[in-house]
């Protein structure tokens, strides 16, 4: 694992002690524009970052996140020494705010619904970006630490963007590819800087590789087979009308009944997941979303998605009338796939549900006319053993890391 942390000499931390720092808590628009500028610095020669849609990312941190019913947050922004907001004179005697140089950010949040399901006042990091100096690195950690110490917090866990449900995780091995859609990407040196700086790992967990052009074990089809032969009906996601809000009303009880045990996550409202549910339905491939049924309920599905991240990498985070033209264009080129869940009810699981998920899923992905050659499926716990071991069983094989760490706040 250490190697591949620094493989790219290019992304290796060096130590710049004679930077002066001051992290600010983001109060006004013209510094919340400026947070969403950091990642564009730090990335800026890094060929394998997928920027992110600048407006998805505001939207989380806008005061109408449904987040802040139930938890709270504060922004901070790393900036060279100079004061920040300096206005700067201009020709014809007019003043423009200068921007300050950009070090990195933070967002310190926290999370009551969190709080209560695990009996503990722990607090999260997240949205964490900045430059190859360790100095600044704990400058925004130790401001994110405080400002959760004054809330009360006794223990910090990141990265977590807000929720588990948004981005989270530090990528520590599998650098050398750009990561697939709606999964996290960070230079080597991050998980350097908070190890560093006295953090502790929580949880790893991993991203699997299928290529498609091996074949199935016949054990999946045979799965497929038996559950159907046990009353299990299997159709493809419905993508329009009320059919597909009928689905993503179903898809969200199967998930949070499912999933409500999961590690570091609580469930989301039904709007909130709806709303995700809505910008992603454009972006659906039904052919790869098959569901399960059990006398017209649904018990399972095998969530797939095409890698949107290849035209994403060309649009800059932007998706203006310019943006979404070269999202179109390239849109053509993607020739990969994301599972981002394969679920089953418990009582199913003797009925093959999940075989026969994997089977169609995998089926859908090369039928001719599909263009998929490989496809990622993440993240997995590294104690998920069940999953992990269904896993490796349809021949997936780990080609990414992922960690989670933890501090107690003194």
């Amino acid at each position: 694992m250490e190697s591949s942390m620094s493989s790219n000499p290019s992304l290796t931390a060096t130590p710049q002690s004679s930077i002066a720092i001051r992290v600010i808590p983001v109060k006004s628009a013209v510094e919340q524009e400026w947070f969403l500028d950091v990642p564009s610095i730090v990335y800026a020669n890094d060929s394998n970052w997928v920027p992110p849609l600048r407006s998805s990312v505001a939207k989380q941190l806008a005061t109408t996140n449904p987040f802040l019913q139930y938890g709270r947050l504060q922004q901070f922004l790393a900036v060279r020494g100079e004061e920040p907001g300096v206005r700067s004179q201009e020709p014809g005697g007019r003043s423009k705010l200068k921007t300050p140089s950009l070090l990195g950010r933070i967002v310190a949040a926290v999370n009551d619904r969190l709080i209560d399901r695990e009996g503990q006042k722990v607090g999260l990091f997240g949205y964490f970006e900045c430059v190859p100096d360790f100095a600044v690195a704990k400058a925004l950690l130790d401001a994110a630490c405080q400002w959760l110490r004054e809330q009360g917090m006794t223990i910090v866990r990141g990265p977590i963007d807000l929720s588990t449900h948004n981005n989270c995780l530090f990528l520590v091995d599998g650098f050398d590819s750009p990561p697939m859609m709606m999964m996290p990407y960070n230079p080597p040196y991050y998980p350097q800087f908070v190890e560093k700086d006295g953090w502790q790992k929580a949880k790893d967990a991993y991203a699997y590789n299928f290529p498609l052009d091996k074949p199935l074990s016949p054990e999946f089809e045979k799965g497929y087979r038996i559950a159907l032969k046990s009353g299990v009906t299997f159709r493809p996601l419905r993508t329009k009308g009320e059919g597909f809000e009928q689905d993503c009303i179903s898809l969200y009880n199967l998930f949070t009944k499912a999933f409500s045990n999961n590690w570091s996550s609580t469930p989301r409202t039904q709007e909130e997941f709806l709303e995700e549910a809505k910008d992603l339905q454009s972006l659906v491939d039904p052919d790869v979303f098959p569901i399960a049924e059990y006398n017209g309920e649904m018990i399972g599905f095998w969530m797939g998605l095409p890698d949107y991240n290849v035209p994403l990498k060309h649009v800059n985070g932007k998706l203006n009338w310019f943006g979404i033209l070269k999202f179109l264009w390239y849109r053509r080129q993607i020739d990969q796939g994301r599972v981002i869940a394969i679920c089953s009810l418990p009582e199913f699981r003797r009925k093959m549900v999940p075989l026969g998920l994997i089977y169609l899923g995998m089926k859908g992905g090369i039928q001719k006319g599909k263009p998929y050659k490989r496809a990622e499926l993440s993240w997995v716990y590294e104690d998920n053993f069940p999953s992990r071991k269904l896993i490796e069983a349809s021949g997936g094989t780990i080609y990414k890391t992922y960690r989670i760490y933890e501090k107690v706040l003194e």
